[in-house]
């Protein structure tokens, strides 16, 4: 219920204010001053002040003055006699959301009220959204004790604060763009756009038109005035992902904003200026592209005056439960489940995988779980069938090199790795392999390998 607040030194002007408000369903407080009125905004933090301009003591402009704009802040309606219009007016001008003048009419009140209403919510979602984004993305809230990411969020808390560009490097799936918002949401600028873009998802001839916006009539399909993440994003950060995949003549492009500061649209000739944080990222090693001539050395050195590489999973594998078990509860949230954690042995199953996709995959096994989890907790048995079937799909998915493989060598490997997964029973490893034990024995000799077998059930 939406809490209004009357500040009027008239008795019988603020019963009636109050009849009219309690009518509407409103939560209505009254004031006879104006030191009255901040002792009861302290306690009930009303959605809506009513103050009138003239009162004994402390006028309305002074009340205005007065009032805490935090954490919450208040509209304010003035409400003047014809006479005193012009110091209304100031009042808007110092932050009052309107005025009403005497004599008042209800219908005008009852639509302002709802208007300064309406107004003061929104006001209030957005800090509560801001909260809630910048408890997401707290720095200190990125997870990983390892000591590798525990130099990251010490780089993260320096760099945040500033403006300076930033590059990130990783393998996909390490959390290159969530980093990205964390540095955005600890900044001067979270309050300001954040904007994320893949690199490698827009085709050339479209980026610029992305980035800096086009004209009416600067091409073909371009019926109107377009304004780019540049502009839309002005004051905030922009968060170029695969940066490494940016054509030379872009790459161009956006050295030239980062150095001026300025953009023009496709077709325009007016110079914008623009404030924009660049933080980029890549998965491609960038020195290696210099070299190569496919990444421009200026530009390489403007995106990375800081740069924070992220360390693969399989580096950080002590992560894994933390990790896993974030995934847990989130999934509980969406999926409306009750997993109360994950078994040891799921657990021991997930720490010894490698995850070449990284986070990202290890988010997609655990999300899988829950969803098609009939328990209250995450099993071996829910997680090994997915993990086999990656190892499976990670053993076929590579290369043959142009001097071919050695394939008789590549199926003794196996067969010892086998064997010593079966602890040298040989009719395990023939099962794990997918033979009989006869072709499996025959290959055995073969290899000369009888000396890691058992040979035994």
């Amino acid at each position: 219920m939406p809490v209004i607040l009357v500040v009027d030194d008239e008795p019988l002007q603020r019963d009636i204010l109050k009849t009219i408000l309690d009518s509407e369903g409103y939560e209505t407080h009254t004031a006879a001053s104006g030191k009255e009125a901040l002792s009861i905004i302290e306690n009930t933090h009303p959605d809506v002040i009513l103050s009138d301009l003239r009162m004994e003591g402390m006028d309305g402009i002074e009340l205005l003055d007065a009032i805490p704009r935090k954490p919450f802040e208040p509209s304010i309606i003035i409400i003047t006699a014809h006479g005193t219009i012009s110091s209304a007016v100031e009042a808007v001008r110092k932050g009052a959301f309107d005025y009403l003048t005497k004599p008042l009419n209800k219908d005008t009140l009852l639509l302002n009220v709802r208007r300064a209403v309406e107004r003061a919510t929104l006001l209030r979602e957005n800090i509560h959204l801001q909260k809630e984004l910048f408890g997401k993305f707290n720095i200190e809230g990125i997870i990983g004790k390892s000591a590798n990411m525990q130099r990251t969020v010490e780089v993260l808390k320096k760099v945040s604060p500033s403006s300076v560009t930033v590059l990130i490097t990783g393998e996909s799936g390490t959390g290159k763009e969530l980093v990205a918002r964390a540095i955005h949401y600890n900044s001067p600028r979270r309050t300001k756009p954040f904007t994320a873009i893949n690199c490698a998802a827009i085709p050339d001839n479209l980026f610029e038109s992305e980035l800096f916006g086009h004209e009416a009539g600067a091409f073909t399909g371009a019926v109107s005035r377009k304004e780019g993440l540049f502009k839309i994003t002005n004051g905030g950060t922009l968060f170029l992902d695969e940066i490494g995949d940016l054509s030379l003549p872009m790459q161009s492009k956006l050295l030239r904003v980062l150095q001026d500061k300025e953009i023009r649209r496709v077709g325009g000739k007016e110079a914008i200026k623009v404030d924009v944080r660049i933080i980029t990222a890549t998965n491609k090693d960038l020195e290696k592209e210099l070299g190569e001539g496919h990444f421009r050395e200026d530009l390489y050195y403007r995106l990375k005056i800081v740069s924070i590489k992220l360390p693969p999973l399989r580096e950080r594998l002590g992560d894994v439960p933390e990790l896993a078990t974030f995934f847990v509860d989130k999934y509980n949230r969406e999926f409306g489940r009750r997993i109360r954690g994950i078994e040891s042995r799921a657990l021991k199953l997930l720490c010894g995988y490698q995850w070449p996709g990284n986070i990202r995959q290890l988010e997609t096994v655990i999300e899988r779980a829950v969803l098609m989890n009939d328990k209250d907790i995450i099993t071996a048995g829910d997680i090994e069938n997915d993990l086999w079937a990656l190892r499976l799909k990670n053993s076929f998915d590579m290369d043959i090199p142009d001097e071919g493989i050695d394939f008789e060598n590549l199926e003794k490997e196996l067969m010892k790795k086998a064997l010593a997964k079966a602890n040298g029973v040989a009719s395990k490893a023939a099962k794990l392999l997918g033979m009989s034990y006869k072709t499996f024995l025959y290959r055995l000799d073969k290899f000369r390998l009888n000396g890691h077998s058992k040979k035994i059930e």
